[in-house]
């Protein structure tokens, strides 16, 4: 295989080829590593370079799954991999090396991926930006000047430029489904505990999810085949699925009843741009027979936010509390950046009562908005009102943190709710703004219903192919 035919191939195709003997896994992994130490300098994408652990793992043979000798990246947050650290994308929490695989980390070795590093990721993964006074900033590879999106945008930006064909990636309020629309990738926010977390603060909330950012529909089904089964020991198992997923994305999806909302938490209506994506992304799926209709979700936006907004804050008190009881020392003045300390301080605030009204009213909301898809399939939205915004806009290491919610509020807000009920949730990337950054689309499927979203977007796939589009940094 030539040189720069590596990123023509998305995962499951560099498996085939390695099985045939077409290519080594060694040259798989060297190609990969030439594109992360071509690009990364611009990038900041891969936060811990583990090429000598790679080789060896290539060497060697990896596990014959279905990722057979792919190269694969781990987000540098809540999910430890053995010998490497773990940074969380913090002054204050770090891990020099972790002792042990996270069970997700064992499940992606044996489904064949080699592990090349971990990717950048915010503090805390907090918001929807990645860069951190301990990583820095990420950049998109579709114009370095803006941002790849948060949390997960550093597997965003190695995927998109072309380095690997799919990495890890979380999703606690939309980080995979953001990076995913900023970077033109498929970003699937599986249902609630489809696989296993990493750390006890994943799975406080029930907010947050571990599956992959992706070039293709079939590698994110395929990584949760191979993924997507209980832990022993879970205490809040979803529904098992009736199939494979990546046979689903080859199947019809039927006639859908899918409602569609321009609406926004704060009541702005989306510039005119992002209004007729998404009035595009209607006439298509009328076009494909489904039944499409408008319709909002009908809730106080507000009131969810505020109890979201204690529960979060509750829960990341918590979690740096586990960190100073892990490091025996609280955190000294400037480790943590000024989201994560307001965040702390507001948490260590909030009374036990306070918290529980948080949770009982987001469970309120929750059987509302679930309701609401007893009458259609799917919902569709913008993942985001704007394209990616520029990396020094939106800026979290900025003193001025109401102003960066100001920002961040005119920028997203749509992905949330679906880790609230726990739903799965899907970034496509159907579009391309006026200045040629990537705009994609959500579809929200019904509680544990992956597979209908699957199928829909093996369709939409078809009709409105991106795998020809390219950044210009690639490959």
């Amino acid at each position: 295989m030539a040189f720069t035919e590596y990123a023509d191939y998305d995962g499951l195709g560099l498996a085939a080829l390695i099985r045939k003997g077409e290519v080594s896994a060694a040259e798989v992994t060297e190609a990969a590593i030439a594109r992360i130490e071509r690009h990364d300098g611009t990038l900041n994408a891969v936060v811990h370079k583990a090429y000598d652990e790679a080789r060896a793992t290539a060497a060697a043979g990896p596990a014959d799954g279905p990722f057979h000798g792919v190269p694969f990246l781990i987000k540098d947050l809540s999910m430890p991999v053995k010998g490497w650290p773990r940074t969380s994308g913090s002054l204050f929490a770090q891990v020099p090396a972790d002792a042990q695989d996270a069970e997700l980390v064992r499940r992606y070795r044996a489904a064949g991926v080699v592990l090349l590093g971990k990717t950048n990721t915010p503090e805390f993964g907090i918001p929807g930006v990645t860069d951190s006074a301990r990583l820095g900033p990420c950049r998109n590879p579709w114009n370095p000047d803006h941002t790849p999106g948060g949390s997960s945008g550093g597997s965003a930006a190695a995927v998109a430029a072309g380095m690997v064909p799919l990495a890890h990636a979380s999703d606690g309020l939309g980080s995979i489904r953001i990076p995913a629309a900023c970077c033109g990738l498929v970003g699937m926010k599986i249902t609630r505990d489809r696989t296993p977390l990493g750390e006890p603060s994943d799975g406080a909330l029930g907010f947050s999810v571990h599956h992959v950012v992706s070039r293709t529909v079939r590698d994110s089904a395929a990584m949760l085949d191979a993924t997507g089964y209980p832990q022993a020991g879970d205490p809040f198992q979803p529904p098992a699925k009736a199939g494979s997923y990546l046979e689903e994305t080859a199947r019809s999806p039927g006639k859908l009843r899918i409602a569609w909302s321009a609406e926004t938490p704060a009541g702005r209506p989306i510039p005119d741009e992002m209004m007729a994506a998404l009035t595009r992304t209607v006439d298509l799926l009328k076009g494909l027979g489904h039944e499409v209709f408008e319709r909002n979700l009908d809730i106080d936006w507000r009131l969810l936010y505020r109890a979201q907004g204690l529960a979060s804050a509750s829960n990341l008190a918590g979690t740096i509390t586990r960190w100073i009881e892990r490091l025996g020392r609280e955190p000294q003045p400037g480790e943590l950046g000024p989201l994560a300390q307001r965040g702390y301080d507001a948490g260590r605030r909030i009374t036990g009562q306070q918290a529980f009204w948080a949770f009982q009213q987001l469970r309120l909301m929750n059987r509302q908005m679930l309701a609401a898809f007893e009458d259609f399939d799917v919902r569709l939205t913008p993942v985001m009102s704007t394209p990616a915004p520029r990396v020094d806009w939106l800026d979290p290491t900025m003193a001025d943190t109401e102003e960066f919610d100001r920002r961040q509020a005119a920028t997203y807000g749509t992905t949330p709710p679906a880790n609230f009920t726990g739903q799965p949730s899907l970034s496509l990337p159907l579009w391309q703004s006026d200045t040629d950054l990537p705009i994609g689309m959500m579809f929200t499927g019904r509680f544990a219903d992956e597979a209908t979203l699957f199928r829909l977007a093996g369709q939409l796939e078809k009709e409105q192919p991106w795998k020809a589009r390219r950044p210009p940094i690639w490959n």
